[in-house]
Parts: structure tokens; sequence; C-alpha cells
């Protein structure tokens, strides 16, 4: 259901286009990793990936499975709640496991929250977590790297901004693009896998810049 209905509503704020490298692929049971830079971009990358025919479980904050409607159809789709910060934290990467298992596709924000700055701007991703690199060790899966530029300009900045950039969106129409990149078995340790994954996502964020003409933030 979130693919869908992120397919229906992205293109109401935005102009969104896709792109992928000549290799790339989704294999039953990959781990799909994706830059993280608003609150618009888990439904731009949702709605891509529709496109493509692709809808993946997501590894999502723990708190929005307390809003009613929507925590239900997260869990009924089996999209997988992180409680960051708490002794249930390593119940994400175990659920993860198994969705892999399964043949289903896990698609995860490994920077772990969005960045601080308040322009509208793209920038590279951010440092990401280790829990990557431990999910694809423990379970072989490869790694398919997903780069996203625009949806910043959708919402971005504090609460008042991001309310009038939603609302002044469907106005505007800015240009989205989602570029998928081929995928990457890591190696190494945790530290040399975590680097192999944000290397190939950063990569496929700058195919998507590139593809909007978007400027890198300061």
């Amino acid at each position: 259901m979130l693919s869908s209905v992120a397919a229906a509503l992205v293109p109401a704020v935005g102009r969104l286009t896709v792109s992928t490298d000549p290799c790339a692929r989704f294999a039953p049971g990959s781990i799909v990793v994706a830059n993280h830079t608003s609150l618009a971009d888990p439904a731009v990358v949702l709605a891509a990936l529709h496109r493509l025919g692709v809808e993946p479980v997501v590894a999502a904050t723990a708190g929005l499975w307390r809003v009613p409607w929507l925590g239900r159809a997260l869990a009924a789709e089996g999209h997988i709640p992180v409680h960051r910060g708490s002794a249930r934290a390593a119940e994400a990467l175990d659920l993860a496991a198994e969705a892999l298992a399964a043949g289903r596709l896990v698609l995860i924000y490994a920077e772990g929250g969005l960045p601080l700055r308040r322009d509208a701007g793209e920038a590279p991703p951010g440092p990401f977590r280790s829990g990557i690199a431990r999910l694809a060790r423990r379970t072989g899966a490869p790694v398919v790297p997903i780069g996203q530029a625009g949806a910043r300009r959708v919402v971005s900045g504090g609460t008042a901004k991001q309310l009038a950039g939603l609302v002044t969106a469907p106005l505007r129409r800015p240009g989205l693009h989602v570029h998928v990149g081929a995928p990457v078995l890591l190696s190494g340790d945790s530290a040399a896998g975590t680097a192999q994954a944000h290397s190939a996502v950063t990569a496929a964020w700058r195919s998507a810049i590139e593809s909007l003409g978007e400027p890198v933030a300061a």
C-alpha cells in the first residue's frame, strides 16, 4: 500500500524522473540503501521503485507505528520498526534478516537521521551507521545503492518552512530524481563494508544531482 500511495501522491508535488546504471538489478533478498535528506524522500524513493516494479520492506523509525492508521498499515505490510537508542535496537536487524531470507527487498536509511541544516540545497550523504554492513555480512545480501535529489525542494528546514514547502510544491513542481546504482557485495569488516556502501550511495546521489542540475550546498 505504501508504495502505491507514494506513486500516486509524489507526481502531484513534483516532477519525478528515474535512471539506472546499466548493471542495476534488484535480486530477491537485496538490501536497498538510499541517502536521507528530507521527510519527503522516502515517498520519492518508494514512488521511483514502484515505477521499476519494486515494492520493498522499509526499515523506519518506530515512532511511525504509533500513528493509528499508519501503524496498522506498516505492520500489515511487514515493514520494520527501528527502535534507535533503546534495548530493542537490535530487533530491526533480526527482522530485516528474516525479510531478506524470505526473498523480500529491504530499504534502509543508513545515515540514521536527517541533516540538521535548514537550506533546501543538496549535500553528500552523511556518515553511515554500521548496521548496513553488519546485516550484509550476516546474510550475504547484495546492496543496491540509491541516490535521490530534489526532495529538499519539497520539504526542508523548520516546521513552518516544511509546511509551506508542502503546500506550495504542487504549484512549484520541483524536479525530483532517483538514480539506482549497480549492486555491491560488501567485503571486509564492518568499517570497510560501511565505507563501501557509503561510497556507492554517494556515487548514485551524484548521478541524481547531475540529472537535475542541482548545486551542492556548501
